[in-house]
């Protein structure tokens, strides 16, 4: 073979070779590349399913038509269709904080609270129905009531303004407001409240057999007999 031929033969040997190198490394690009896509895609897919489940739901509000059902149907026995001023041994709903009515609800269907009757009741009630009740009775007026017992009335205003010093025991007040109005959530409605319902409540919290209070059972476990009566005649008739 001449010179010339073999050089050609040797630089077309060459470039096959360089050739056949460079195939299976783009072969080997193109899947990569595709991998990067589907990487993307998928990455993308998860934020925007991230950003779906972060959007907060709102809650439905509470419908009073719905909550004046179950009043006339489940409560009314107890509490009137109004929450009004039915029998003294049950309290008065009529513009209770829907907050606190919830609670209440909620508490007893989970056992925190105790009552046969009201925690059968509230077990068959949704968060939604607790809600929806409290806002019905929540949207009532509470009609004024009235102290009986003149001889503790001044004994039950002490209690309920400034508390008894040399017992630790804080003024109703403080956590009632002066009138009675309460604090939505933690502190009910107190002012008209059936004087009967409210003795049996501090009875209650004093012997442990209502339990869904700390700070509540703490005071009333220091106030005698008296000291209950008188205030809660008090309360009574608070406006």
């Amino acid at each position: 073979m001449k010179p010339a031929a073999l050089l050609s033969s040797l630089l077309l040997g060459l470039l096959a070779v360089a050739a056949g190198a460079a195939e299976p490394a783009a072969s080997g690009a193109a899947p990569s590349a595709s991998g990067a896509a589907q990487a993307a895609g998928a990455a993308s897919g998860a934020a925007h399913a991230g950003a779906a489940a972060a959007e907060p739901v709102q809650p439905a509000k509470p419908d009073l038509a719905q909550g004046e059902t179950i009043a006339t149907k489940v409560c009314m026995a107890c509490h009137s269709i109004d929450g009004s001023r039915g029998s003294p041994a049950n309290p008065i709903l009529q513009g209770q904080h829907p907050e606190y009515l919830v609670k209440q609800l909620v508490e007893f269907k989970g056992g925190q609270r105790k009552n046969p009757i009201m925690s059968g009741i509230a077990s068959t009630l949704s968060v939604q129905d607790m809600k929806n009740v409290a806002a019905f009775y929540a949207s009532k007026v509470a009609k004024p009531g009235f102290a009986k017992n003149k001889e503790l009335v001044q004994l039950g205003e002490n209690v309920y303004r400034a508390g008894i010093a040399d017992r630790n025991i804080p003024a109703c007040a403080g956590c009632h407001s002066p009138s009675g109005a309460g604090i939505p959530a933690q502190f009910p409605r107190l002012a008209g409240q059936h004087a009967d319902y409210v003795e049996a409540q501090l009875v209650a919290f004093r012997a442990g057999t209502r339990a869904n209070s700390a700070p509540m059972a703490g005071i009333a476990g220091k106030m005698n007999d008296r000291e209950i009566k008188a205030v809660s005649d008090y309360i009574a008739g608070l406006r």
